[in-house]
């Protein structure tokens, strides 16, 4: 690597379990200069950045000892939340936060140091991480290394805490947004494994009898867990996750959705 590259560690962490997360993520944490936190501007007692910094915080506490480590705060740009071309917003709002990542890197980095994001669950599967390092890199004004270290992700979390499988035998799986639910073909939604659902799309997409296994804050201490058809409780898995959301101010679900 040449000389005055930084090096950027894209690092999953897991839903949240201090436990979850990997030895090699830990071997990974332990060099880093500075962890880089993107959040939203409204920082308060009991808001949600103060909460999602406050799990990260808690996972660097349980792996390097409090006091060892340093956090960066970039302030997240703006996105609308109903925009008429929604992939042209997703990708300007992507280009802002790549942006302000490579400003923080600029002046929190010394030109051969080591700065992290921390990701939930893993840098794979739906998050934008990876596309914002890369920007960076294709831009070229930060010369800059990506590594990437592979986390738990929701879904394994999901079927673990379920005690169930993903799929029976010889069955395909999908992995889906609630945005994109209503646009899986018939024949491929067997088993669909749905993110990014705020509006549990499934009570408008799914038949009655379909299974639904739903998990929130998965291996947190503030874990939710519901199954059954979704004529049974898609009513109530809608309630809990508007409660807890307005208890806690933020929540992280995701859920298998199965035919019989």
């Amino acid at each position: 690597m040449p000389s005055g590259t930084r090096t950027l560690r894209v690092i999953g962490i897991g839903p949240g379990d201090p436990r979850q997360v990997t030895i090699e993520a830990v071997d990974a944490m332990a060099g880093v200069d500075a962890f880089f936190v993107l959040e939203k501007s409204s920082r308060g007692k009991g808001s949600t950045t103060d909460t999602l910094i406050g799990v990260r915080e808690q996972i660097c506490d349980r792996h390097l000892g409090a006091g060892n480590y340093r956090f960066v705060e970039v302030v997240d740009p703006p996105r609308r939340s109903d925009p008429d071309d929604y992939d042209a917003e997703v990708r300007r709002w992507h280009d802002e936060r790549a942006t302000r990542i490579e400003d923080a890197l600029r002046a929190e980095l010394a030109d051969d140091g080591v700065g992290a994001i921390l990701v939930w669950g893993d840098p794979g599967l739906y998050d934008s991480t990876l596309r914002i390092a890369d920007a960076i890199v294709e831009r070229g004004r930060v010369p800059l290394h990506i590594e990437v270290v592979a986390g738990v992700t929701s879904a394994s979390a999901l079927t673990a805490a379920h005690r169930i499988l993903a799929n029976r035998i010889g069955e395909p799986i999908l992995v889906t947004t609630g945005r994109r639910l209503a646009d899986t073909p018939p024949g491929v939604d067997t088993n669909q494994i749905v993110m990014l659902d705020a509006d549990c799309a499934f009570r408008h997409t799914a038949d009655p009898c379909d299974h639904i296994w739903w998990g929130a804050y998965l291996g947190t201490p503030h874990e939710i867990l519901i199954s059954g058809t979704v004529g049974d409780v898609g009513d109530r898995i809608a309630d809990e996750r508007a409660r807890a959301r307005a208890e806690h101010g933020w929540i992280m679900d995701i859920y298998l959705l199965r035919k019989p």
